[in-house]
């Protein structure tokens, strides 16, 4: 059963966004517990702190996960997918509180159903001095959506390019055993399983700032609403351009819901 598929396409900014994976990388660590300052605590964060990303991908469809170590760079995809995963609302929480950080479940069995409209009402529930703080903080969300995730897509394009040549050399390997066999091509399905997780929530994400803003621009016209609806649509082209970087690994694979 072959776990890729079609040629990875990276974006001309993506060689650029590839100087700022170090940084993204610490910053993805650095905001899921919270130390004296922000700093991560010590105690809690270990190479593998995301690891689960990927059992949890297999397992919410009823595949296994592989028993190989994780690359570096397969590491680094998780640690910066998850980011991407969390409710943007629930950012701030675990950026500061230690005990908020936990898996996630994946989105083909997460309970409730998503709802597109949390971000939008807790946008504009929350105190803010003036309806033009609202669209800033709905920007600045958008915008940090958008810097995480060039350098996710650079690193996922490599994994999931070299996964093309892992499972290509299968059957050169000599006396491939049938658990090795399965645990290479469980990683190739957790690996892709990974970047459509990523998928949806962009698209969640997406569907949620623009019901936000739909919401704004009814209540505070102001001709900022343009740049929003822009970043917005920037972002729902990345959610729709990282489709063409790993096919669906197994029959009817991720299936994005609108709430």
């Amino acid at each position: 059963m072959s776990a890729v598929g079609h040629p990875v396409k990276i974006r001309g900014r993506a060689a650029r966004a590839a100087l700022l994976l170090p940084t993204l990388a610490a910053l993805a660590l650095g905001g899921c517990a919270g130390g004296d300052f922000g700093r991560t605590r010590r105690d809690f964060v270990t190479d593998d702190m995301h690891r689960w990303i990927g059992a949890e991908a297999t397992g919410s469809i009823g595949l296994k996960a592989s028993a190989f170590q994780l690359t570096d760079q397969e590491r680094t995809m998780r640690d910066m997918a998850y980011p991407l995963i969390e409710a943007p609302h629930a950012r701030p929480a675990w950026k500061s509180v230690f005990g908020d950080y936990q898996p996630i479940a994946a989105p083909w069995r997460q309970q409730p159903p998503f709802d597109r409209t949390a971000y939008g009402k807790l946008l504009i529930d929350e105190p803010h001095r003036s309806h033009s703080s609202r669209y800033n903080q709905l920007i600045q969300d958008v915008r940090n959506d958008l810097t995480m995730f060039e350098p996710f897509q650079f690193t996922a394009a490599r994994v999931l390019e070299l996964d093309q040549k892992r499972n290509a050399s299968l059957k050169y390997v000599s006396d491939l055993s049938p658990r090795e066999r399965d645990d290479a091509v469980a990683r190739m399905e957790e690996n892709a399983l990974i970047v459509q997780w990523v998928q949806q929530c962009l698209r969640r994400r997406a569907s949620s700032y623009r019901w936000a803003l739909e919401r704004l621009v009814i209540m505070a016209p102001d001709g900022v609403a343009a740049d929003a609806d822009r970043l917005i649509a920037e972002l729902e082209a990345q959610a729709a351009n990282i489709g063409l970087v790993a096919k669906p690994p197994v029959q009817g694979g991720a299936v994005v819901r609108k709430g």
